[in-house]
């Protein structure tokens, strides 16, 4: 039975944690037949069929709290001490053998098919037919209702799955630090985001993984380091991947098992249920629920993406199994935050150009493309919804710009967009070496003055900038006295605008004192995040308001960094 979502106000024990619990993804969709049925399932092999495969996580040994959110669990009406209770700790830090009922003593990987920039790719498979890419190492545990929503719990760095690939299945302390608090960083930002509830480590479990030696200029690394295994758990209205949808596609146009559209059509209805229920109408047809999918998502992603590039977020590996189906932002891996304005920046030396910060929009239309293509089978029948399918897919691009121009009009306060405004904007950007969160907060006051604007300048501006930053200045400005009060205007930008950001440099201290059991810095970069429009107090804004200093650049592991985590 599902829980009640009434209970108390805060669950403050193990047991009453346990009675959340409703499973509508075990209960809705197949398991692979394939699949053991305990759940001791980590060994590397071919999943042909069925929508999971149940799975065990491999415990921490002597797992350490190091952080949760307490946002989130204040979301959730979890009480704060559940992070450290005994059953809660170990639980998610990997070891369900603490499972109580209603809770299963197994939890579940998915599989996914890998588009890169819209092309279909089946050697990163180790079989080579797509029957073993997947959930490698992160493992959902624990589906349940919360404050009257659903959410799903998943271990990033649980152990091997069945898609493991001949991987160990974990996950080293310094990309958990990375994603614990981006994924908080990023709600707090207002940007669509899965979220983070707890950070365990093990000081007794350590992985070697390829790193960057103390100040290397490689592009790759250049060394092998030992790290903490760690365990973050990450939670999400549901974790359904464009990617999977991808896969049962594939299977049906292979026409690689009889039941491969039956299995299409149950995971896009699943889809629906997790992540559209609130919007799409139950009783329409099932073909024109498909359509309404489409154009959800597509508002969706066009929003998200402009999200991205208001904030500087870049997502360095914008794959279809790495964009998530209901529209947030999903596996923050080789992700970074553009500091120096560069349209170009991209902080994963494996993901090019097409990855990078201002080709964001290109990325998400190629994931739209495979999106859509998945739904296509479902409407073979169906004429009339598969033409206007197909125009909600030509009709991308102009949806993209859409959300784009909305979004640049917001940051620079404009009661309509201006294109050209715009466009010199970030040519003076370019031209200035500025700062991409700094110059935009700059501006959010409403500067007069171009010397107020320096603050933010990489390098010293000549007259000739200065002069172009005036004339822009009293462009704009006379733009906003027209159609604003000033004052109004400012107060919206600076919503818009962060204050702060996400700066790698700043980050690396936090996990590299981390791994020697010190979670301060941790804890300080949760403080910092929590109210990213707020202006900092003057001792943190000496620290973490600040520009990148130059020993940085072209650092590996700061400025750039592998997917080695």
């Amino acid at each position: 039975m599902p829980a009640s979502s009434s209970a108390s106000s805060s669950t403050d024990s193990f047991a009453a944690f346990a009675e959340h619990v409703d499973y509508s993804l075990l209960s809705q969709l197949t398991p692979d037949p394939e699949a053991t049925v305990n759940g001791h399932d980590h060994q590397v092999r071919q999943v042909r069929s069925g929508h999971y495969v149940p799975v065990t996580p491999t415990p921490l040994p002597a797992p350490q709290y190091v952080a949760h959110s307490n946002e989130l669990f204040k979301e959730l009406g979890l009480s704060d001490q559940l992070a450290e209770d005994d059953g809660f700790r170990r639980l998610f830090s990997g070891d369900i053998s603490v499972s109580r009922e209603p809770m299963l003593p197994y939890g579940w990987a998915t599989g996914y098919a890998l588009s890169i920039y819209g092309t279909e790719y089946d050697q990163q498979c180790p079989f080579g037919n797509g029957n073993g890419y997947g959930d490698g190492r992160a493992i959902s545990i624990f589906e349940g209702l919360f404050q009257e929503r659903r959410w799903e719990m998943q271990l990033k760095g649980g152990g091997p799955t069945p898609y493991c690939r001949g991987a160990d299945g974990r996950a080293v302390l310094r990309s958990s630090v990375r994603e614990f608090l981006a994924q908080e960083f990023m709600h707090a930002l207002g940007v669509p985001s899965s979220r983070s509830l707890t950070l365990y480590v093990s000081h007794a479990e350590t992985v070697r993984r390829p790193w960057y030696s103390d100040q290397s200029r490689s592009m790759d690394p250049d060394v092998l380091v030992e790290n903490p295994a760690a365990i973050t758990t990450r939670v999400a209205p549901s974790f359904l991947r464009v990617g999977q949808l991808e896969l049962f596609a594939r299977r049906t146009r292979n026409n690689s098992h009889p039941k491969a559209l039956s299995e299409l059509q149950m995971i896009v209805e699943h889809l629906i249920d997790r992540n559209y229920h609130a919007e799409i109408e139950p009783s329409l047809p099932f073909n024109e629920q498909v359509v309404e999918l489409a154009r959800l998502f597509r508002g969706r992603l066009t929003a998200l993406v402009a999200d991205w590039i208001r904030v500087g977020y870049c997502q360095g590996n914008f794959n279809s199994d790495n964009c998530a189906a209901g529209g947030f932002t999903l596996d923050y891996g080789p992700f970074g935050f553009c500091e120096l304005f560069d349209p170009r920046f991209q902080p994963w030396t494996g993901g090019g150009m097409h990855f990078s910060f201002f080709n964001q929009p290109a990325a998400a239309g190629k994931n739209y493309q495979t999106f859509v293509s998945a739904l296509k089978p479902l409407l073979q029948d169906h004429p009339e919804a598969m033409t206007r399918l197909e125009s909600l897919e030509e009709g991308f691009k102009a949806a993209m710009q859409e959300a784009l121009d909305s979004m640049w009009q917001r940051k620079l306060g404009l009661a309509e967009h201006s294109p050209e405004l715009v466009g010199e904007l970030l040519r003076l950007c370019v031209d200035s070496a500025a700062d991409y969160t700094m110059v935009f907060r700059e501006l959010s006051a409403i500067p007069e003055q171009v010397a107020t604007l320096k603050r933010s300048f990489y390098r010293p501006s000549d007259h000739q900038i200065d002069q172009r930053w005036m004339n822009w200045l009293q462009r704009w400005r006379h733009q906003l006295e027209r159609n604003s009060d000033l004052s109004e205007t400012s107060r919206s930008m600076q919503l818009t605008n962060p204050a702060i950001t996400w700066r790698e440099w700043l980050i690396a201290p936090a996990y590299e004192q981390a791994a020697h059991g010190d979670y301060s810095l941790v804890h300080e970069l949760q403080n910092v995040f929590a109210k990213p429009y707020e202006s900092l107090p003057m001792e943190l804004a000496a620290r973490y308001d600040q520009m990148k200093p130059e020993e940085f650049f072209n650092a590996g592991g700061i400025s750039h960094y592998s997917c080695s985590s």
